[in-house]
């Protein structure tokens, strides 16, 4: 229990001993806010009287009591600085009291020592006034009175004293100012002063500026819009855009139609400018009954059908009324003209039409009578009748709204056999209207129109050797007319071919121009036939027409080629002599033989069917000549055997051959020359055989003389054909055909042959071409001695006998060809 009371006693001891070197005296200071960090507050080390050299000895140190460590101790000099910037504002946030401190309590050991500093922070005016809100609303009645007060809400300054808010400032306006209040606290506020009434309808918003400044040097501001929204009242009537509407609407207008769209307006705002449209008891009930106001719009439609004739104006008042709490209304006055609509179509009315008429109706003949009409009136009741442009006839007005259909071009049935004639008759209207009317009207055929054949000229090829009823070709003509006048009846009109009429040869069917042979023609004796065929309608008067038909006929290879050099009696054998000396080319023989066909089947080749020997003589397949290879030798049999076949052109190819039997002898013989005289040597006659052979020439001589007169007598007689077609089988005929050496070539112009027969007496030789449009010459060579010379002249070496000059005729040139080849046999 003793140790205890000396614990206790111990510690009162100490206590004591600590609380007397506390100091109880405070240290004060004062400083503005905000200073700058570092800045130096006091020296503490001189204020409180201490050793500078032993504050860091006695470990001194600085306690706050604040928030924040704003200052702080230079233990090496003692000084106290700005640690951090002091906001009085945010160290002492109520405004209470103007004063604000901050306590600081320096602390050393070694004894220990407490002295509290007491830091006054003193104010600087750095905040300006502030509104709690940046905009301010008010809503003030268009009707409030002047002189009303309105109270704002006031500007906060976190500043005391003079630097805190000292008054308040509104930008300039018409309508109101402000008066400062001070509060029962000191704060001021401002009241807004209404000095001037009101209107919506001129301004309905007010933007207003209120600012609040305070009192420190220099002073600051702070501003807050003030927005004054001035409230509505019905104060304003509605009012229409015109006081008097007139309107033009066509009748017949859709229901429906918009007739105006009327607009009222009302300055005043929400319900007080909502508009209703009614009509006013002035308004007739025939009008409401045609149209329909909308309440609402105010849009008038068309309620009722509108016809011109039955009513032309209407007339009403329309009101509109506002929703405001005492309703406003306003009127306006519309007037609505109805126009005329060409809303009927004109009328045409066909009083009198012509129809069939003949195509030949003449020009200005009145075809239809017709009348037009339209209800309406005005331009709307203006018609206009018109036609098709492309149609021979025109309109003629006779009088007011008749018109007459009359001919103006020439109709023709056959390019237009009838016309759809449509009349169309237009107003003047906006839009126009019309109506048509179609009439046809037909056309009576007239016979206007001849015959026509495809061709003017027709050029029929018909083989030979047809068979008699054959068709050759349709001869079909066409007429454009109609019925009786377009039946045709087809002819030949006569004409005589070598006293034969064209109707024994051809024939013709009488409807449909079919055109037959009657006969089998041969191209040797006729080639072509040119005459008329008529075609006649069944009109009245009846027309015709006719066309040229040139009958061509057709060569067919059915003759064969006639040998006729070397002449040789019928299926004899051909005997020559040829002296063995004859040197290599001579020529030994010439074979020709003529064909009556055409050109084409008529060209004769040569060549060898047999022969002894192939190394001893050759044949030109062209003009026929035998030539020998080389010269005889001792070895060559005495006796050479020529077997020649002579072949036609044609499709099959017809043939003639002739067998040359020569002979070779030691007689020295001059060998015959190309295309001139070789004589050859004769045998020496008798007296006996040489008056035989003169009488028998002179008796042969006569009796051709006799022969050719009558012929030349009888073809004298007129003949209806300019030229006749030569007489078949003729061996010497005139033919379209020229011998070139001894080759048989086509042509007009002239008979070319050459004749060569030989006998152990003489020769007869027949050559000389003869010019174009000559007849044929033969001549004769009686006997005679000792021509072995060819070098004299033509004369000497040709002695004409008797000239006898054949005339054309088909019908008996065959005979003559006859006696000619009779007269060369008996000559040998």
């Amino acid at each position: 229990m003793e140790s205890w009371r000396r614990y206790v006693l111990l510690v009162v001891l100490l206590l004591f001993s600590f609380v007397r070197n506390i100091s109880t005296s405070v240290t004060h200071y004062s400083i503005p806010e905000e200073m700058k960090e570092g800045s130096v507050v006091a020296n503490l080390a001189t204020d409180l009287g201490l050793d500078v050299k032993t504050l860091i000895q006695r470990k001194m140190r600085l306690d706050i009591i604040a928030n924040k460590k704003y200052l702080d101790v230079n233990k090496e000099t003692g000084e106290l600085y700005i640690l951090e910037k002091i906001d009085r504002e945010y160290l002492c946030p109520s405004k209470s009291s103007a004063s604000c401190y901050v306590k600081l309590e320096i602390i050393l050991e070694s004894p220990v020592r407490i002295f509290n500093i007491e830091l006054e922070i003193l104010d600087i005016n750095d905040n300006a006034p502030q509104f709690r809100r940046d905009v301010i609303h008010l809503d003030m009645s268009e009707s409030t009175p002047k002189g009303e007060r309105f109270s704002l809400s006031n500007a906060v300054d976190p500043d005391v004293g003079s630097n805190s808010v000292k008054t308040y400032h509104l930008s300039e306006s018409e309508h109101f100012n402000i008066e400062v209040q001070t509060g029962r606290d000191g704060s001021k506020f401002a009241e807004l002063i209404l000095k001037k009434t009101l209107d919506r309808e001129q301004q309905a918003v007010h933007n207003l500026i209120l600012t609040a400044v305070d009192g420190g040097t220099p002073a600051r501001s702070g501003t807050a819009s003030v927005i004054v929204r001035v409230l509505d009242t019905n104060d304003n009537a509605p009012t229409f855009d015109k006081a008097i509407h007139n309107i033009n609407i066509l009748e017949n207008s859709p229901i429906g139609s918009l007739v105006i769209h009327l607009n009222a307006t009302d300055l005043d705002e929400g319900s007080n400018s909502e508009i209703i449209y009614s009509y006013s008891l002035y308004t007739s009930e025939k009008t409401q009954e045609t149209f329909n106001l909308n309440p609402s719009t105010g849009e008038i439609t068309v309620k009722g059908m509108l016809n011109y004739e039955d009513f032309r104006i209407y007339d009403m008042e329309v009101i509109a009324t506002d929703h405001g709490a005492t309703s406003l209304s306003g009127q306006c006055t519309i007037k609505i003209l109805v126009e005329d609509m060409n809303d009927n179509h004109p009328e045409i009315s066909i009083k009198s039409f012509q129809s069939p008429v003949n195509e030949n109706i003449e020009l200005d003949t009145v075809l239809a009578v017709v009348s037009v009409s339209d209800k309406d009136s005005g331009d709307n009741g203006v018609v206009d009748l018109r036609i098709p442009d492309n149609m021979p006839f025109k309109l003629r007005e006779s009088s007011d709204n008749y018109y007459e259909l009359v001919v103006s071009e020439p109709l023709d049935r056959e390019k237009v056999p009838e016309y759809d004639v449509t009349f169309t008759v237009t107003d003047r209207g906006t839009p126009p209207l019309s109506d048509n009317e179609t009439m046809t009207l037909e056309l009576l055929d007239v016979n206007d129109n001849v015959p026509q054949f495809p061709q003017s000229f027709y050029t029929i090829r018909v083989m030979e050797n047809n068979a008699p009823g054959a068709l050759l070709s349709s001869l079909t003509a066409f007429d454009p007319d109609l019925h009786e006048n377009q039946y045709l009846v087809y002819f030949i009109l006569e004409k005589e071919i070598a006293n034969t009429s064209m109707s024994m040869l051809f024939s013709i069917n009488p409807e449909n121009g079919n055109l037959y042979a009657l006969k089998t023609f041969d191209y040797e004796i006729e080639k072509e036939f040119l005459f008329h065929i008529e075609a006649r309608d069944s009109g009245s008067p009846p027309l015709s027409s006719n066309v040229t038909v040139h009958i061509v006929i057709v060569d067919q290879n059915d003759n064969a080629p006639v040998i006729v050099s070397p002449w040789r009696a019928h299926g004899s054998v051909v005997e020559e002599k040829i002296p063995r000396s004859t040197d290599k080319g001579s020529l030994v023989s010439k074979v020709i033989a003529l064909d009556t066909d055409s050109v084409h089947n008529s060209r004769i080749t040569y060549q060898f069917l047999q022969v002894t020997d192939v190394t001893l003589f050759s044949l030109d397949q062209y003009n026929g000549e035998i030539r020998t290879m080389r010269m005889f030798s001792y070895r060559d049999p005495r006796h050479q055997r020529l077997v020649v076949v002579a072949k036609d052109n044609g499709e099959p190819a017809l043939s003639a051959t002739v067998t040359i039997k020569l002979s070779t002898v030691e007689t020295v013989v001059k060998a015959y020359s190309d295309m001139t005289e070789v004589p050859l040597e004769y045998d020496i006659f008798s007296d006996l055989n040489l008056y035989l052979v003169i009488g028998l020439g002179s008796v042969s001589f006569l009796l051709l003389i006799t022969i050719l007169v009558t012929i030349v007598l009888k073809c004298q007689k007129p003949k209806p054909s300019n030229a006749a077609p030569p007489c078949r089988n003729s061996v010497i005929s005139e033919r379209n055909s020229t011998i070139a050496d001894s080759t048989l070539v086509s042509n007009d112009a002239y008979w070319y042959s050459l004749f060569l027969a030989e006998t152990r007496k003489g020769k007869m030789v027949v050559r000389q071409p003869v010019p174009k449009g000559s007849r044929y010459i033969v001549s004769s060579l009686p006997r005679g001695t000792g021509l072995t010379d060819t070098s004299g002249s033509a004369a000497s070496t040709l002695q004409v006998g008797n000239h006898i000059t054949l005339k054309k005729c088909p019908h008996h040139l065959s005979l003559l060809s006859h006696m000619l080849l009779w007269t060369v046999n008996i000559s040998h």
